[in-house]
């Protein structure tokens, strides 16, 4: 069997040094140890969930048409594009202190954690750098931490740099008109909303549960009239869905909802955040 043509492949960008972000062992999320439990769950935010993502694209049914890439570390100057100064230098100042401190709940910079952040926010840039320069039309960023509860001024629900929005903020600077944000991870992407709340020139959806707001880190609730703002406003769109969604709800809501508003706002680039956790069966 000939290889599948350049057109058919799937340009996936990873770098291995992103499992050096250890999330630690504790009660679910908490990195709790109440002392009576002889085995510690892992935080489910840990490296072999990619690691088996790395393992089914280089030996599933599909390898023969991934393209693999390495990818690179961003730069300061490149987090600042959606980030503060100020944020970014807590985060730095935190990992030169050895790490080892909850940022906000259920998320954790250990030692190796900020280097691991550092490559899954350059090596999605690193894979919208690929599109922008011609050489593909679909790529794949593979990375962890994740990213897109990160707002530009505080870390949320396990992710420290917005990877999407930095991906965003990049085609943006280099002459896309129109960016469209399409998220289906089963929580609010509500960093990436945030970070462009008040721009017209990105239009944000994001498919979630109805979960709300769960604390100060998360202040957004995905709701449907949280719309944007200004020369935002109407280009955040929230697509809540009962907790138990199937296929028949999702296709629904994208033909019904989704599809006409990325229609009508005529994107020239796409970045979709594939969360795996709304792909879940009970």
């Amino acid at each position: 069997m000939s290889a599948p043509s350049t057109s058919c492949r799937i340009n996936v960008f990873w770098h291995d040094g992103m499992l050096n972000h250890d999330t630690g062992k504790g009660v679910f999320d908490t990195g709790m140890n109440p002392g009576f439990l002889e085995v510690l769950e892992k935080h489910p935010e840990n490296s072999d969930r990619i690691r088996n993502i790395v393992s089914i694209l280089s030996k599933g049914p599909i390898s023969s048409y991934i393209s693999w890439h390495s990818g690179s570390p961003a730069t300061i100057h490149q987090l600042l594009s959606f980030h503060s100064q100020e944020y970014v230098d807590m985060l730095i100042e935190a990992d030169k202190n050895g790490g080892n401190k909850e940022i906000c709940c259920g998320t954790f910079l250990n030692p190796g954690s900020f280097n691991a952040a550092l490559l899954a926010a350059g090596t999605t840039l690193s894979a919208m750098k690929y599109i922008l320069d011609g050489y593909g039309e679909l790529v794949y960023a593979l990375v962890r931490p994740p990213g897109h509860h990160a707002q530009p001024t505080q870390a949320d629900g396990y992710c420290f740099f917005n990877n999407a929005g930095l991906a965003v903020q990049l085609a943006l600077d280099s002459g896309c008109k129109k960016v469209l944000v399409l998220d289906i991870d089963v929580h609010y992407g509500n960093g990436t909303a945030e970070g462009f709340y008040q721009s017209d020139k990105v239009l944000t959806v994001s498919l979630h549960m109805n979960h709300g707001s769960w604390g100060p880190s998360h202040p957004q609730n995905g709701t449907v009239d949280e719309l944007g703002e200004g020369e935002g406003f109407g280009y955040n769109l929230n697509v809540p869905l009962p907790n138990g969604s199937g296929d028949k709800g999702y296709r629904y809501a994208m033909r019904e909802v989704v599809i006409p508003a990325v229609e009508k706002f005529e994107p020239d680039m796409m970045v979709l955040v594939i969360g795996q956790d709304s792909s879940a069966v009970s």
